[in-house]
């Protein structure tokens, strides 16, 4: 990115196009930089994401949505504290590609001074490229999560993919390196494959217990492969 872009405001404004705030509306096709000037005059309360071209205009957050994100977002917080070289981000704006411009929930990733594949734009207000790990959690955006998003995750680098399917209680984990679905263990536990020691109890999740959930995470911050991965993030520092 050669230039920095305006931060996006909670009133409307006309300076953008010298005439009355331009709107986004679900199906619409525009380019990523189309997206993004006109996201930008919108209110602040006010949510929507290019995928593949296509705007998706947010519905309401409900708490059966609100409340698997808490938990997952308590984890990623969690391991990232303990993971020096990783930066967690919640529901930020990420610029994939030309035609894709996401908000997902939670994302993980490598800072690049730690060789990770993602950089941010020059006054460093959004992420450019891939994270290594996106979760959404999934209601009433469930179709888009499971396809359209996957695909451009999967096209842009994005390494393995978590899906939160609030309607059925239910993850859905995809190797995007890999092109693949993984089954989840007996114990209901994703370990994650970018992230060694991120461990994600999808019972805890489930059954809404935050200390089960804590449990999981710290079980996998003991092992080996995490320290491993710290000490491999400290020698990769440049």
């Amino acid at each position: 990115m050669s230039t920095t872009l305006p931060k996006r405001s909670g009133n409307a404004s006309s300076s953008l196009q010298g005439g009355p705030p331009e709107e986004l509306r679900s199906g619409d096709r525009m380019t990523r930089e189309e997206f993004h000037r006109v996201y930008l005059q919108t209110p602040e309360h006010f949510k929507a994401e290019l995928i593949g071209g296509i705007v998706y205009v947010a519905s309401p957050v409900s708490r059966h949505h609100g409340r698997p994100h808490f938990l997952l977002n308590y984890a990623m917080v969690a391991y990232s504290a303990r993971t020096p070289g990783v930066e967690g981000l919640n529901n930020s704006t990420i610029f994939l590609d030309d035609d894709s411009e996401p908000q997902p929930d939670l994302s993980l990733r490598i800072l690049p001074e730690h060789g990770g594949q993602s950089s941010t734009t020059p006054d460093g207000s959004y992420v450019v490229g891939a994270p290594e790990l996106v979760i959404e959690v999934a209601y009433s955006s469930r179709s888009v999560d499971l396809h359209a998003k996957r695909d451009d995750y999967a096209r842009c680098g994005v390494k393995e993919y978590v899906v939160w399917m609030a309607k059925d209680d239910s993850l859905a984990w995809f190797d995007l390196a890999q092109n693949v679905e993984r089954p989840l263990s007996s114990d209901g536990i994703v370990r994650s494959i970018a992230f060694p020691g991120l461990w994600l109890d999808s019972n805890a999740i489930r059954d809404d217990d935050l200390a089960r959930l804590t449990a999981a995470l710290e079980a996998g911050l003991a092992t080996p492969e995490h320290a491993a991965f710290v000490q491999r993030l400290a020698d990769s520092k440049r």
